[in-house]
């Protein structure tokens, strides 16, 4: 296929000019310490620690496609400290010293992410600027002094809450009231960033096979098919890093949702247009809507802005044809222009998506089984980016035996349970998406907080 049709982030790099050659498929049976299967943000970056423990490691990365095809090159580009449970929520459930530790942890990533592409001499435009989530009406306001009052009682993020003064003086959203800014977030191309680690853990002697699709794996036994022959790789120790690709496959099926997310490119604006939304390079943005939107001025001047809507599809299926919705597109082109009126009718030059991986209970884990010999990561429920950064250095000290403050975190072991067979999964799912943008019709002509978000909350993780 045309990589460059992946989404803008593919599309804007150096090697959309080559083309997008694929590295080699596997050419034989291999022996490993290390197999993962996936080359994605989560299986580069445990690669990358690996290296960093024990620079003789074997480590093997599997790819279907070619690295960062999946979620790792089509997101929002923000390396932020959102996590898919809130402060709150990981206390209740863990108890308030591992949900700070949990938090503070997400906070540092941003700063690790930073270090290592430093480091590696990655240019993926990472600027640390914070995110602005404003807040639109009385209902969203309310949603933004909880968050402030979140931040103030764990005292990780130190959100700050800007009233409606300082708000429209600084920003061009005329319905703002309020905005939190939240300071543990950074702006990154993730196109640059997947493939940039991608070449550096290759620089380090890792080894990754693209055009080769995993069929299955036992007890550090891989079954994998390259160039329609079937191979098999012996590692000891297999890392499932596939999110919501995982979906396919027999070892995950119903322990991962694919949900998927859509995005779209503006031509590159004015620094007049600029000067009028307000938005500074390294910010991104958002507001307090049930339905989720996301965006970022990217470093060539555009907005890169997406958001949920796109529906679920019967059985978990993936396919290229569910990259692009006109429906969804329309929606994002109007809601930025209702966000942001400077950037009302500024033509489009992208449209993409893809599937991010959603467990039953929406919560992010990773773990390793040392007697099945399988190590894991994802459910990131798009707030992958970063997380998997995090993921990374866990599963590196798993891996290697060492018990560390990151071995020691609340996520460490989680097992989600399994979503409901079809049609169960399809009606419940689907209905989760109508409900979240019937709660935002419903709050802004109520003024009141949706009956109807908080009776689908058991099905969107709150």
């Amino acid at each position: 296929m045309d990589y460059r049709s992946v989404g803008f982030w593919f599309d804007s790099i150096a090697e959309a000019e080559d083309g997008f050659r694929p590295r080699p498929a596997l050419a034989e049976d291999a022996t490993v310490d290390v197999a993962i299967v996936g080359a994605g943000l989560t299986g580069l970056w445990t690669a990358y620690y690996l290296q960093e423990a024990d620079p003789s490691l074997r480590i093997l990365l599997l790819e279907r496609d070619v690295a960062g095809f999946g979620a790792s090159g089509r997101n929002g580009g923000w390396c932020s400290a959102l996590f898919p449970w809130s402060a709150s929520a990981l206390a209740a459930r863990y108890g308030r010293d591992a949900a700070v530790a949990q938090r503070q942890a997400m906070v540092d990533t941003v700063d690790e992410v930073g270090r290592v592409v430093a480091a590696a001499g990655v240019d993926c435009d990472y600027v640390r600027g914070g995110t602005v989530t404003f807040a639109r009406d009385r209902v969203q306001l309310a949603a933004a002094r909880a968050e402030f009052a979140e931040s103030e009682e764990f005292g990780v993020d130190r959100v700050t809450l800007a009233g409606t003064e300082t708000v429209r003086g600084r920003y061009g959203v005329p319905d703002a009231v309020a905005a939190t800014i939240t300071p543990a977030c950074a702006r990154v191309h993730p196109g640059k960033l997947v493939r940039g680690i991608a070449r550096a853990v290759e620089r380090r002697g890792a080894v990754i096979a693209e055009q080769t699709e995993v069929l299955g794996w036992r007890d550090g036994v891989v079954r994998v098919r390259a160039a329609g022959v079937e191979r098999t790789v012996t590692a000891g120790t297999v890392v499932n890093a596939t999110e919501g690709y995982g979906s396919q496959l027999g070892q995950v099926g119903r322990r991962i949702l694919p949900l998927y997310s859509l995005m779209i490119a503006t031509e590159p604006l004015s620094d007049a247009v600029w000067e009028r939304i307000g938005i500074e390079h390294g910010q991104t943005f958002a507001d307090f809507r049930h339905l989720i939107v996301y965006g970022q001025r990217t470093a060539d001047n555009r907005i890169a802005f997406g958001g949920r809507g796109a529906r679920y599809h019967l059985g978990s299926a993936i396919h290229p044809s569910y990259d692009r919705s006109p429906r969804v597109r329309d929606h994002l082109v109007r809601t930025l222009g209702e966000l942001f009126p400077a950037a009302a009718g500024v033509r489009i030059t992208h449209h993409w998506g893809g599937p991010l991986g959603v467990p039953r209970d929406w919560h992010a884990a990773v773990g390793l089984d040392r007697d099945a010999r399988e190590a894991w990561a994802g459910g990131y429920v798009g707030d992958g980016l970063s997380t998997t950064n995090l993921a990374g250095r866990t599963l590196a000290d798993l891996i290697a035996g060492r018990r560390t403050d990151l071995t020691a975190l609340p996520w460490v072991g989680h097992r989600s349970p399994r979503w409901e067979p079809e049609p169960l999964r399809f009606l419940g799912a689907n209905a989760g998406l109508v409900a979240m943008e019937g709660a935002d019709l419903e709050e802004r002509a109520t003024g009141r907080p949706s009956l109807v978000a908080r009776a689908m909350a058991p099905l969107t993780g709150h």
